[in-house]
């Protein structure tokens, strides 16, 4: 991890997903010491520093001494605070910038940053929180290997990280895999509505739905076959979930919303870049 690179982290902004990617590199050895956290929301709302005694937690970009110049800063804002947040930080320039913040470029990043800052965008995701998410990158043009790397390791903390080449693309894939966590937990809602409906006890429904969510990701992520290997094998001609897959599978049905949904999601992630 960074603190074997005697690496320095400023992280800015420590809400959830902040917060996780912080959680995520003490558990893989990196030393409290080592990081700075500046939060535009106020220290008083940072919980970790609760928990890490040794963790410096500042609220404005002020406070930073003179002195510290981390070879990280991460960048975990909302988008709506891009414009006023990102010009503090220019004078790092020694450092590589970390980028988490949905739809903001490489190129709206270097508008506040320097041209020549050497910069990864990045979108993890919500399961993250747990160690299970993943995260796609894109790196700026001429961003240096050792950048590249560390970049890698910060981010494999929470799960699994992904690179694309082509930056246009980091706007489905936070529709996709940024947005997509939400969904699933939509489904286990109506999946609890829908037994409700059915006759069960609330209570029921809702362990029933939570269960094979979770399940079904489970298996998911541990055997490897296709989605629609997995979905042919607990499929039985003529049985329940044949009858169930029918409507799910209609021409109205769970792809077509699916595909209107990650649609509109690209869309905005596109809005919120310009």
């Amino acid at each position: 991890m960074l603190d074997a690179m005697r690496g320095t982290i400023l992280l800015v902004g420590c809400g959830k997903m902040g917060g996780a990617l912080l959680e995520g590199w003490f558990k893989r050895g990196t030393n409290p010491v080592d990081v700075m956290v500046v939060e535009p929301a106020g220290r008083g709302e940072v919980a970790p520093c609760g928990k890490h005694p040794a963790l410096t937690c500042l609220a404005k970009p002020g406070d930073i001494p003179r002195d510290f110049h981390p070879d990280v800063v991460v960048f975990a804002v909302k988008p709506q605070i891009f414009d006023q947040a990102i010009p503090e930080y220019r004078r790092f320039d020694r450092a590589v910038f970390l980028s988490v913040i949905a739809g903001k470029t490489t190129s709206a990043l270097r508008a506040h940053l320097g041209e020549k800052a050497e910069i990864v965008r990045a979108m993890p995701n919500t399961p993250a929180v747990v160690g299970q998410g993943i995260t796609v990158c894109y790196a700026a043009p001429g961003l240096d290997q050792l950048h590249h790397k560390i970049a890698e390791v910060l981010l494999s903390a929470v799960g699994r990280v992904s690179w694309i080449t082509d930056e246009s693309l980091m706007d489905a894939v936070t529709a996709v895999s940024g947005s997509g966590p939400a969904y699933v937990f939509l489904l286990a809602e109506c999946m609890e509505e829908a037994g409700v409906a059915a006759g069960l006890p609330r209570e029921l429904a809702a362990e029933l739905a939570r269960a094979t969510v979770a399940g079904a990701g489970a298996m998911l992520h541990e055997l490897k076959d296709p989605a629609s290997t997995l979905r042919t094998n607990v499929t039985s001609p003529g049985g329940t979930t044949a009858e169930a897959l029918k409507v799910l599978m209609g021409s109205d049905g769970l792809q077509n919303l699916m595909t209107r949904a990650i649609a509109a999601a690209t869309e905005r992630s596109r809005e919120l870049g310009r």
